[in-house]
């Protein structure tokens, strides 16, 4: 569906430029208080809780009275994604690309793992929000000065915004594969550690006894993260040092 002017209804909605027209009595809603909602409904029983039905509940309106403002399940997922993640922090472009990008790095980590049903859904294309551009805006406003090409600072977009959702994901997954066990992911890594080394042959094995008996899960998940960053931050250096 398009509104007019020829931009799809979903993009309309989600810069705010348009709503359903209202029949009837004004609606007492707007996009910003149903996604609101719905962001809400997602941060306390999951996203997969949140339905058109489940959100008009809480809002205590009916179903049908959405559909004023929200086209389909489907655009709503697209509208709470870039209302949860937000502006990003303010960061001036000083030459510094490397502390800029990982400033910029671990906020969007943080806003992932506040809401951590962002990297269940589903990627639908690039950047399209007001909130996501801004983001993408700041990402490329880092590398203004590196001499890169547009295409080279749109890979690395790519590069760094994949590397922070699969560690989130891998954090969230982790966290939840946990759950009853009272122990921190450094606990959790010692304990099969040690178990595990005891029950492999290190003749057939040795550099995996030589691994969990290393002193597995003294990192901790802020350094696993941080280390990955490292990586993928050297291999940019590089592309800005050959260009």
């Amino acid at each position: 569906m398009t509104d007019e002017g020829g931009a799809p209804a979903t993009l309309m909605r989600l810069w705010r430029r348009s709503e359903r027209p209202a029949r009837g009595r004004p609606s007492v809603l707007d996009i910003d208080s149903v996604v609101a909602a719905a962001v809400d409904l997602a941060d306390r029983e999951g996203v997969a809780s949140v339905t058109l039905a489940s959100v008009a509940k809480d809002l205590g309106v009916t179903k049908m009275s959405l559909y004023r403002h929200i086209g389909s399940k489907a655009e709503l997922l697209e509208l709470m994604a870039d209302f949860a993640i937000g502006d990003p922090p303010p960061v001036e472009p000083t030459g510094a690309w490397r502390a800029e990008l990982t400033t910029l790095a671990e906020a969007n980590r943080d806003v992932l793992m506040k809401h951590p049903w962002l990297v269940e859904l589903p990627l639908s294309g690039p950047p399209a929000g007001p909130h996501a551009v801004a983001w993408m805006d700041a990402f490329l406003r880092t590398l203004r000065d590196t001499g890169l090409d547009w295409g080279t600072k749109g890979g690395i977009l790519v590069l760094i915004g994949g590397y922070v959702r699969l560690a989130c994901a891998q954090a969230i997954q982790l966290a939840e594969g946990r759950k009853g066990s009272g122990l921190s992911q450094a606990q959790a890594e010692q304990a099969y550690g040690k178990g595990l080394a005891e029950l492999i042959d290190p003749e057939h094995f040795p550099d995996a006894a030589g691994f969990l008996t290393s002193g597995l899960g003294d990192s901790g998940q802020n350094s696993d993260f941080d280390f990955g960053l490292g990586v993928v931050l050297d291999g940019i250096a590089a592309l800005v040092e050959a260009g």
